[in-house]
């Protein structure tokens, strides 16, 4: 049985749609899907408990991803065991396909391939994203996809999850390069926001869990990206160079915008782009970047093996 452990944090108008991908084609007792509804004061555990019994919901006034990624650890019964956000669509082949490399190559983590849905995002967002999409450091390893997942001895490599903001981060630094596998046969949808606004507030979001893990493994996240890729890339593709004046504003005011919120101690709130929890384009029409590179050698946490 393949467990899969949803946190879920007001995502009514998401969660259904998460769900019925992930189900589309379960066989009965295949999979066992726990979403935990951490701080909710909408309907996503009412909305979750329709797919039951296919789905069981665990709930908890605390709102925090660490602490629902822990409970669902203890509910969750099954490996390999994958680890989703709320709003992201993986289907359930894809999901039996990184469930089937972990069981039959020597990878203790998996990702898939990443699709950045832009197909409802502004001009400023599209052109962030042409940069960031081919940027290295975007397909290296688990981060950013919205979903990895361990065999039973990669869970066993470590105990809790920290109280961190980039789960998927530190999940990426407990694995060294030989430990882990992209699989490009399969894919996540994760959609890109529609503002300049939620932009700002995602990746506000993402930089201040990068300080935050470097603050506390300095050798491990040290190693997790590189300032300068961005004019490589440029570099190697000219007509990037209209999408610059954007890249650049974009990622110097969230980096400023996650100093500033670490420095006041303010790790316990999420910057969250909401912008996507609106609905979503047809899938026909839409518009995606995709991400398929090699992982370069990290090097893992200082964590118990």
């Amino acid at each position: 049985m393949i467990s899969v452990i949803i946190p879920a944090s007001n995502e009514a108008s998401v969660i259904g749609r998460t769900l019925t991908a992930l189900l589309d084609d379960a066989h009965p007792g295949e999979l066992d899907v726990v979403v935990v509804c951490n701080g909710c004061t909408d309907g996503t555990a009412g909305v979750a408990a329709t797919f039951a019994p296919a789905v069981r919901v665990v709930e908890t006034p605390v709102p925090s991803k660490a602490n629902a990624l822990n409970l669902g650890d203890e509910a969750a019964v099954g490996f390999p065991r994958f680890y989703i956000d709320a709003d992201i669509e993986l289907h359930t082949d894809d999901l039996r396909t990184l469930a089937e490399a972990l069981r039959t190559t020597a990878a203790l983590a998996a990702s898939p391939r990443l699709k950045m849905d832009v197909s409802a995002s502004t001009w400023p967002v599209r052109s962030y994203h042409r940069i960031w999409a081919k940027l290295p450091r975007v397909g290296d390893g688990l981060v950013g996809r919205g979903v990895y997942g361990v065999s039973e001895e990669g869970r066993a490599r470590f105990g809790a999850f920290p109280d961190v903001i980039a789960d998927d981060l530190f999940m990426h630094l407990a694995f060294d390069a030989d430990a882990r596998i992209s699989v490009d046969s399969c894919t996540s949808v994760v959609r890109a926001p529609r503002s300049l606004r939620g932009l700002l507030e995602r990746k506000t979001r993402s930089f201040a869990g990068n300080l935050q893990l470097r603050s506390q493994w300095p050798t491990g996240a040290s190693a997790n990206g590189d300032a300068t890729a961005w004019i490589r890339v440029v570099m190697s593709d000219p007509k990037l160079a209209r999408d610059v004046p954007v890249y650049v504003f974009v990622t110097l005011l969230a980096k400023a915008r996650a100093w500033w919120k670490l420095s006041r101690g303010d790790v316990g709130t999420w910057n969250r782009d909401d912008t996507t929890r609106a609905g979503v384009a047809d899938g026909s029409s839409r518009s995606e970047l995709t991400v398929s590179i090699q992982p370069a050698a990290r090097d893992p946490l200082p964590i118990d093996r």
